[in-house]
């Protein structure tokens, strides 16, 4: 497939390698055919591509958006056949949290480094209201890590890990009417930032007529809502046609299992009932082969273009509006005069700053001195009117004193006159007994 696609867009017509090779050059407006004497060998570019290509390996993230148990990981280890990680998370979980988790793989010659983007205890919480938060703030971390290194000096797009994600499978529960608010909220904050290809989870525990009703439900409503989901590109002749019966196809539902299931002689993977056996390869069962094709083995190169020519070029093109960096055609964008006109609207607004701060300051050092001299006029009516009922208190101190000091002149006068007074009675009776 990549083979082939290098091969369109390098426009390379061979008539007759051995005999004679056309090729269109344009020179100026016009431009003209200029045939060739000889075999010369550019006509090999898309090999030498391809195999640096191969050496280099591919990167692949993937985002599977749910809620808890309703079998991301299972699909996960369904799709590329292997035994990833798979850690149970419970239903408590405060937030959302992200769980990333790289493998490298190897298919043949190919390397491919897979990232697998969980979002752990999306949908559990009772205030659903920011659930896609961590979601969106996930994508665009990675689209600034791939931006600043971008931007960088030296710089090396070549070997740097590319974590910007390229595909979220959003799973559905399967309801059997129709799509949850909570998935059209998230899925609206999304499409504008990643490929989105819904599926309905655990498919297998609904009727054929219900899914198929429910499948319809949920495009009419998506589209209703305007939320964009990825389509499978219909512009390369050699997918086209199965990529159009796809795209109406969707969205998938799939049913995964980790079980080996025998089958008669044949050993499958599926799900075993009391009823029967629901086997995740078999097409009359679920859609997980369709999946898989045109995830894996159709359209992976195609996300990968996307995410980059749509996605990231989308959030480019704001970050850089919003560094002040303009291309209107017209005039050229200067990065020296951008740069002079960014660092002088950065100090006019240190300056407004400063200038503000210090305002405040002088308005909170006026307010603190008028505080401080209210204060103090306070005190000192206070200080008097304790000065003043300090002084009546002593006033009446020193009369009550005086009055009391009057009472015991009095009190001492009054029992002198009364000793004197028994001291002559007593003189007395001695008289009369001494006369008797």
């Amino acid at each position: 497939l990549l083979y082939n696609k290098i091969i369109l867009r390098m426009v390379v017509r061979s008539d007759n390698r051995s005999a004679h090779v056309k090729v269109l050059r344009t020179l100026g407006p016009d431009g003209r055919n200029l045939p060739l004497q000889g075999h010369v060998g550019f006509d090999s570019l898309p090999d030498q591509l391809v195999n640096k290509c191969v050496n280099l390996g591919f990167d692949m993230n993937i985002l599977c958006v749910g809620e808890t148990g309703i079998g991301k990981s299972t699909l996960m280890d369904c799709l590329f056949k292997a035994n990833f990680d798979d850690t149970v998370h419970s239903h408590k979980s405060p937030g959302v949290e992200i769980s990333e988790h790289i493998y490298n793989l190897k298919e043949g010659n190919v390397k491919l480094r897979l990232a697998i983007v969980d979002s752990v205890g999306y949908g559990d919480q009772i205030n659903k209201e920011n659930s896609f938060k961590p979601l969106v703030d996930f994508i665009d971390e990675q689209f600034e890590n791939y931006l600043q290194e971008e931007l960088k000096i030296k710089r090396d797009l070549v070997t740097f890990h590319d974590s910007r994600i390229h595909v979220c499978l959003y799973f559905l529960v399967p309801t059997g009417h129709s799509i949850r608010s909570l998935d059209l909220v998230t899925m609206k904050a999304l499409d504008k930032k990643c490929n989105i290809i819904p599926i309905i989870a655990k498919s297998d525990t609904v009727s054929k007529s219900e899914l198929d009703t429910f499948k319809a439900n949920i495009m009419a409503e998506l589209r209703a809502n305007d939320v964009e989901i990825y389509t499978f590109p219909t512009d390369d002749e050699t997918v086209s046609d199965v990529n159009k019966d796809m795209n109406e196809m969707m969205p998938f539902a799939v049913v995964g299992s980790r079980e080996d299931v025998k089958v008669g002689e044949t050993t499958v993977r599926g799900r075993e009932y009391p009823w029967g056996v629901v086997e995740i390869e078999n097409e009359q069962h679920c859609d997980f082969v369709k999946l898989r094709e045109m995830l894996i083995r159709t359209n992976m190169e195609d996300l990968r273009e996307v995410t980059h020519r749509k996605h990231y070029e989308l959030y480019r093109r704001g970050k850089l509006k919003q560094m002040g960096i303009t291309d209107d055609g017209a005039h050229p964008v200067s990065l020296q005069e951008t740069y002079e006109q960014k660092r002088a609207e950065h100090l006019e607004e240190l300056q407004r700053i400063e200038n503000e701060m210090r305002q405040n300051f002088v308005n909170k050092v006026r307010e603190k001195d008028l505080e401080l001299k209210r204060n103090e006029k306070e005190l000192a009516a206070k200080y008097e009117g304790l000065r003043k009922e300090n002084n009546e208190e002593k006033k009446r101190l020193d009369e009550d004193r005086k009055k009391i000091e009057e009472d015991l002149a009095a009190l001492k006068k009054k029992r002198e006159d009364l000793e004197r007074h028994n001291a002559e009675q007593a003189n007395g009776q001695n008289t009369k007994s001494k006369k008797k």
